[in-house]
């Protein structure tokens, strides 16, 4: 399904190789950067090393996927207004408050995070707590500042902070996380597995899309259509990051390998090998840009962007 053809910086195809692609993705990392910059707290009062911590978390680096997905699906259904942004800002917080929870001492226990030292390793285990509950509640304290920007779309912005509200609580990522937790050190049947993946993984990334083409004006079916995108793609996704827990280097991925086996999970690799695994995740990244085809809109870059996103090396 991968089309030889990626976009260039104008929106027209014009590449026959991923160079392209590989620079309008760091233009477009940069502008996001430049939005997380703008909408973070300032560090002051006595309380101002939780900014700092937030800070420290949020402009750790990553490839910004999760905003940069919400924009593109935004840009596909015709979106231009700075409407988005606020959004965009919001959906990285509350996917690095995840991570700075992940890593602590009760979770993963993890010392490393894309190539540096995790929160509570620099700033202590009670302020990287902290610093994730105030990356969680100052995400949604800044998506609500799209109310203020355009109060004649109040409606959109609210059916697109309940999609935001509903995926980022207990019936999508924390939801998945708890089972997660719950079924730690044990074998686990692939339906459970399943359910872990389709809340814990995919849920923010069906919530980055489905808020742009919500606030990109889609229809009912059409935000429906995307959604189920977005869930092949976050399953694909986190059966990629099996495969390369086993098959990659620290190096590499940013991350510590091996970390599921250490933790005693169940994962794609373990109950079906890496194999197999590959093979289920090039079978759900057919579903997701077969789906991604029958909507009338195009955008070539986001096809792109989800096939790099599911076929990712760290």
């Amino acid at each position: 399904m991968n089309s030889k053809y990626t976009l260039s910086n104008d929106g027209n195809t014009g590449c026959a190789n991923g160079y392209c692609m590989q620079a309008q993705m760091k233009h477009k990392v940069e502008k996001i950067e430049g939005i997380l910059t703008e909408y973070l707290p300032r560090q002051e009062g006595f309380q101002s090393i939780i900014m700092e911590a937030m800070n420290y978390s949020l402009l750790a680096g990553g490839k910004r996927l999760r905003p940069m997905l919400m924009n593109e699906t935004y840009r596909l259904f015709g979106g231009e207004s700075p409407l988005i942004r606020p959004f965009m800002a919001a959906i990285e917080m509350i996917h690095t408050y995840s991570l700075v929870h992940d890593d602590l001492p009760a979770m993963d226990n993890d010392e490393y995070r894309r190539g540096r030292k995790t929160t509570h390793i620099v700033y202590g285990e009670d302020m990287g707590i902290l610093a994730g509950d105030a990356l969680l509640n100052y995400a949604f304290e800044t998506a609500f500042k799209a109310f203020v920007m355009e109060p004649e779309e109040s409606l959109l912005i609210g059916r697109a902070l309940g999609v935001l509200g509903e995926k980022a609580g207990i019936y999508g990522m924390i939801g998945g996380q708890v089972i997660d937790v719950k079924e730690t050190g044990h074998s686990i049947p692939k339906e459970v597995l399943d359910t872990i993946y389709e809340l814990k993984t995919s849920a923010l990334i069906e919530a980055s899309m489905m808020v742009g083409a919500i606030l990109g004006g889609a229809s009912e079916e059409e935000v429906k259509i995307i959604e189920k995108i977005a869930r092949y793609v976050g399953i694909a996704f986190q059966i990629q990051d099996d495969i390369l827990d086993v098959t990659s280097t620290k190096e590499v991925l940013g991350k510590p390998t091996h970390s599921d086996e250490k933790n005693e999970k169940t994962t794609y690799v373990t109950l079906m090998g890496t194999a197999e695994a590959g093979r289920m995740v090039e079978e759900l990244s057919d579903q997701a840009v077969s789906l991604l085809h029958q909507l009338s809109e195009e955008n070539e870059f986001l096809e792109q962007l989800l096939l790099q996103l599911i076929h990712r090396e760290k």
